[in-house]
């Protein structure tokens, strides 16, 4: 096992796009498993290496973008999509509760942050044993 997880980016910062416009997911509502909006989605972190997106970046809380809270949710809590938003199996609260996440602060999280996250929603980490 590594010890680092492979390099995880925001797709914003590569030189990847999502092939298919229709499927990005940026800018839509997340709903959470009680039917409640929670944040939407201001990025996706990605694993370049697998080309698969391993996070959503989600601005969480505030009014009128006062005290939102940038949290990372890993794409294993999604259950659904639509046109306009991306539905969720946790709660406001846990989202709202998540560690932080600032890419001006943090533009390069370690294994140790990826793991917290994961812990904190309950997911085995991709990199782990378990993990499909």
């Amino acid at each position: 096992m590594n010890d680092k997880p492979t390099t995880l980016t925001r797709l914003g910062d590569s030189e990847l796009t999502v092939a298919n416009e229709d499927e990005d997911v940026r800018g839509r509502k997340v709903i959470d498993r009680n039917g409640d909006e929670t944040g939407s989605v201001d990025g996706l972190i990605i694993d370049e290496a697998e080309r698969k997106v391993r996070f959503l970046e989600v601005g969480s809380g505030g009014f009128l973008g006062l005290g939102k809270k940038q949290v990372l949710i890993p794409v294993d809590a999604v259950t659904r999509i639509d046109e306009d938003h991306v539905y969720i199996d946790r709660g406001r609260e846990e989202v709202a509760s998540g560690p932080g996440y600032d890419p001006e602060l943090m533009p390069e999280p370690d294994r140790p942050y990826y793991e917290n996250v994961y812990t904190h929603y309950g997911f085995p980490p991709f990199w782990g044993a378990g993990y499909r």
